[in-house]
């Protein structure tokens, strides 16, 4: 092998000292030339360069996949692998020859140069690290080393979202790409992305959202480092390690230099570094990348041009010659080698490559790309079935062609689905492009150029829709432009910058939408706050002027204004005039602010003095005085009820002028509670609520607003859950009473049911449903029916109230209730006179309804301090072994009779009111057989046990406690009422109220 180097030029140096550009010039000063690139995406941009130069007619582009054949085109566009044997033309250039030493193509460079020559002038472009071996193997060539036009620094190492704008990032995997560039999108914008398995199509729009500014970041493989002109600033290393094709490496320094070179263009200084994924380089590294001191490239790889196809085994025995000159070293098999090694165990091919035709149509099939990357005997297959074809029909079956190109053609799916696709095209792409393989190869050039664009266009839509936000890219490049950014706001409050939604104004406060990060967010920010300024007053203007209806107070304790919160509440002194607090930002100011912070206070007045008038009109009161303004007071204090048991001595104090003060206010004296009736609905329930949580930080606790659509459904009583905070059940209408809450208006009305049973006299007729002995009463199916409770829920409610329960067997009380019934009725005729009298008096009738009616748990309020509101009563020993014990299926439920607490029921321990469990029986003999000796004693207590001391004089006290009770009770016959106040003053019956007529009336009728 006798190699020469005359009329050679090899043009050396690093990245951007223009050797590309120099070639282009230097070819067009001829009249022909071809040029050889390592990449197809390289080709096409220089394509496109001499197209500018000399137009369409005078440059054709020649890749495996691609042909583009001008008639009579002067030069010739070519990837190196499509570069022809031999050429007439006057000018060759070969670019990166440097990529000689590469393991997989470096054969198919080296034939180039070294045999490859044009009539005039041949150029050799590449690295410096080559001039030792070019000037070895090539004796005569002349070297030029060209010096960087930029200087190249090392800037250490940034996290991916700190990397400066106009940067590269370099992986060495689609998938690490594809995930850098998700990041990007996420936190800076949007990125462009660049693999070398893009077809030059997608390629060359994603550069353009580079170049043109839409983005400011690139993503992309080591496929820039071969030549790509960008302007970079900066270069990032996410990885320094690769796969070659055989084996994981590192990347050497000079590969390195390869691709950190892309950083700086022209005269302008560049910059590389690393991502936090990857270790700092070494100072020494660093000084040889920015000096470009590497490692002379030692040998070439070489594969023998001198093929034999004399028979498959000729041809396999040329392709492993050994070079004979040094310097040179056998190629490793390549993928078209590696093909032809699993072709010749095929029987079929064996059996037909007989002939030196046949073996050079089996070697041309098999330089068929691996553009799938799959697996080498599966590309073997696709080689065998061609192969068959080209031998016995002298071209591919088309039927063949047309399935294959159908199943690509397709542009739905994502990005790896669309990549797929093309890859499979390109491969029939290239199949179409093959001189002699198809009978109608325009047809299928043109048809797979065709569905290769639009699954271009289809990868580059995706790739765009995944990793770039459109809505920044025009902003970023008048930024860049430092233009003044146009901002405008939509009337349902969407902000827009250059037409492109920045963020939403809600209120008075302004939200850029995510992904708004970073330094451009600042002055997006910027230039839609000039458009608020204006917007602010005018919105102002408008809530100032806004009626009431535009505004509303929500659970949350937000002020809205037409849908948008522009304030929110807070506790102040006073529970009924909550703090008001602006919700807007600090655009909104001076007299705007006060008008907006002054509209939305009247407003929240107003919104409570309406909903809660009651309560507001009480708290203004002027014309209450003493102690019925200090009721009134904590009725306020209270958010409009009151137990009755806490404020008892209050209430019996007041005299009925001071009463009817009140009431005339809406405020209700029931036996439970001190309220207002109008309060329990839900609209008011439900501000009341949000008042007291303001007051006591309760927005938070459980339970809040949960009680207030079962108000609004008209539920009587609820199921309580112990999680929820007490309160909450009494500031909805709820009395909370152990396993239940009853509604605090239905407990009155229960109040009013109990006490005709309580005030019942035995022997008057008739007995009214539910009473027993005029002490006692049963639970009747109408209490169960305004509670909307069972009877062990009725249970649980009266023990709650502070009634007491003695049971007696079924029996036993119907015995009894028949003797009660036998009495006859004349025995209760002063009693019924009585009744009518106080009937007469319209102010003691409200009196003895009201407040007279003996409630239990004033009884029991007096004698011990209450227990805990909803407390569950505890159960004595007895009658929780009566609970243990299993209840036979025979037995009769007992009946139970309550009557209210008394001072002697709080006094006594647990183990007394067991022992009045058990002798129920024999207190129902008591009750029944002994009543009638008990004579005028009707209102006497059940017989008791023995003290629990056991001391002789214990059942001496017993008795006359129990004779002071039975004159009291006697006393309270006599007057037709319990009355625990000193007796008023009698005041005339006004002959003109209607009361007065309406006892005449009945005084008439029993004429």
């Amino acid at each position: 092998m006798i190699l020469s180097g005359r009329g050679v030029t090899a043009v050396l140096g690093p990245t951007n000292t223009g050797k590309t550009h120099y070639a282009i010039e230097r070819m067009v000063a001829h009249d022909s030339g071809v040029i050889g690139l390592p990449l197809r995406l390289l080709a096409r941009e220089v394509y496109t360069r001499l197209v500018e130069k000399v137009g369409h007619h005078n440059v054709a582009l020649i890749t495996g996949e691609e042909k583009i054949a001008p008639h009579r085109a002067r030069y010739s566009v070519c990837t190196v692998e499509a570069m022809p044997r031999e050429t007439t033309a006057s000018f060759v250039a070969i670019d990166e020859v440097q990529l000689a030493g590469d393991l997989e193509r470096g054969h198919i460079f080296t034939d180039r140069l070294l045999h490859l020559r044009g009539r005039g002038e041949t150029l050799l472009l590449g690295a410096a690290t080559m001039r030792p071996i070019l000037e070895h193997l090539l004796p005569g060539i002349t070297v030029v080393e060209r010096p960087r036009m930029s200087q190249l620094l090392y800037a250490g190492s940034k996290k991916i979202t700190r990397l400066p704008h106009r940067t590269a990032i370099v992986a060495f995997s689609a998938d690490e790409v594809y995930a850098i560039a998700e990041l990007i999108r996420r936190q800076r914008g949007g990125a462009a992305v660049v693999l070398g398995a893009l077809s030059p199509r997608t390629r060359n729009a994603q550069v353009a959202l580079y170049q043109e500014g839409d983005v400011d970041y690139l993503v992309a493989t080591d496929a820039i480092g071969m030549g790509l002109n960008l302007d970079v600033d900066h270069v990032a290393f996410a990885q320094d390690r690769k796969f070659d094709g055989y084996q994981y490496r590192n990347l050497n320094p000079a590969e390195l230099a390869q691709v950190a070179g892309r950083a700086g263009r022209h005269i302008r200084d560049g910059t590389f570094g690393v991502t936090g994924r990857v270790d700092p380089f070494e100072d020494e590294l660093v000084h040889r990348i920015e000096s470009h001191e590497f490692d002379p490239v030692r040998v070439l790889q070489w594969r023998s041009k001198a093929v034999d196809y004399s028979s498959l085994k000729a041809l396999k025995h040329s392709l492993e010659a050994a070079p004979a000159v040094s310097g040179l070293t056998r190629a490793l098999p390549a993928v078209d080698q590696q093909a032809l090694e699993h072709l010749a165990r095929y029987p079929e091919v064996v059996d037909v490559a007989t002939t030196s035709e046949r073996v050079e149509k089996l070697w041309d099939a098999c330089a068929l790309p691996d553009y799938r990357r799959i697996t080498p005997a599966q590309h073997a297959d696709l080689i065998s079935s061609i192969y068959a074809d080209l031998v016995r029909h002298g071209t591919v079956n088309e039927d063949f062609m047309a399935e294959q190109v159908r199943r690509a053609d397709h542009t739905d799916g994502e990005i790896d689905t669309l990549s797929a696709r093309i890859a499979q095209i390109r491969t029939w792409t290239y199949v179409s492009n093959r001189p002699g393989w198809l009978a109608d190869p325009t047809h299928w050039q043109e048809k797979t150029r065709e569905i290769e664009d639009r699954l271009s266009d289809a990868l580059h839509e995706r790739l765009t829709k995944r990793f770039v936000d459109r809505r920044t890219s025009v902003l970023m490049k008048r930024l860049r432009e430092n233009a003044m950014l146009e901002a405008e706001i939509s009337v349902n409050g969407d902000v827009f910058v250059e037409g492109h939604h920045v963020g939403q104004l809600a209120g008075f406060r302004f939200t850029l939408v995510a992904g708004s990060e970073g330094t451009d967010a600042k002055a997006v920010q910027g230039a839609a706050q000039k458009a608020l300024a204006l917007e602010f007053e005018a919105r102002a203007a408008r809530l100032h002027a806004a009626g009431n209806n535009d505004l509303a107070l929500s659970s949350d304790g937000l002020v809205r204004w037409l849908g948008d919160p522009v304030a929110r509440l807070a506790a102040s002194d006073h529970v009924m005039r909550p703090r008001v607090i602006l919700l807007a930002d600090e655009q909104l100011q001076a007299n705007a602010r006060d008008h907006v912070v002054a509209r939305i206070e009247r407003f929240v007045n107003h919104h409570i003095s309406t909903v809660l008038k009651p309560l507001d009109d009480i708290s203004r009161a002027e014309d209450l005085e003493g102690l019925a303004k200090g009721l009134a007071f904590q009725l306020v204090e209270n958010l409009g009820v009151l137990f009755r048991r806490d404020v008892a001595d209050e209430v019996k104090s007041l005299d009925q002028e001071s009463r009817a003060s009140i009431r005339k206010y809406g405020v209700r004296f029931g036996a439970y509670h001190i309220f207002l009736p109008a309060l329990l609905k839900p609209a008011p329930a439900e501000l009341i609520t949000l008042l007291w949580a303001l007051k006591n930080d309760g927005l938070d606790k459980p339970g809040y607003g949960e009680l207030i659509p079962m108000l609004a459904a008209g539920r009587t009583s609820v199921v309580t859950d112990p999680s929820f905070e007490r309160t909450f059940y009494k500031l909805a209408g709820f009395r909370y009473l152990g396993k239940r809450a009853v509604r605090i208006d239905i407990l009155e009305r229960l109040a009013d049911l109990i006490r005709p049973l309580l005030q019942w006299k035995p022997g008057a007729t008739p007995r009214p449903d539910g009473a027993y002995d005029g002490r006692r009463f049963t639970a009747t199916t109408s209490m169960l029916s305004i509670l909307g409770a069972t009877p062990d829920d009725m249970e649980e409610i009266l023990k709650g109230l502070g009634y007491r329960a003695d049971s007696v067997t079924a029996e036993e009380a119907a015995a009894f209730l028949a003797k009660q019934d036998g009495t006859p009725a004349e025995a209760a005729a002063t009693d019924e006179a009585a009744g009518e009298q106080v009937e007469a008096d319209a102010d003691a009738e409200a009196e003895s309804a009201e407040d007279n009616a003996a409630p239990a748990e004033a009884v029991s309020a007096e004698a011990t301090p209450a227990p805990p509101e909803g407390a569950p009563v505890e159960a004595t020993s007895d009658e929780s072994a009566a609970a243990a014990q299993p209840e036979e299926a025979a037995e009769p439920k007992p009946v139970l009779l309550w009557r209210p607490g008394t001072r002697q029921d709080n006094q006594r321990g647990g183990r007394h009111q067991g022992e009045q469990r058990r002798g129920g029986q024999r207190q129902g003999e008591r009750h029944g057989q002994g009543e009638a000796r008990e004579g005028g004693r009707k209102g006497g207590a059940p017989a008791r046990g023995k003290p629990q001391d056991g001391k002789p004089g214990g059942q001496r006290k017993e008795r006359q406690d129990r004779h002071e009770r039975h004159e009291r009770h006697d006393r309270s016959d006599r007057a037709g009422k319990f009355d625990s106040r000193p007796p008023r003053k009698e005041k005339p019956i006004d002959p003109d109220s209607p009361f007065a007529k309406l006892a005449a009336l009945k005084e008439q009728l029993k004429k």
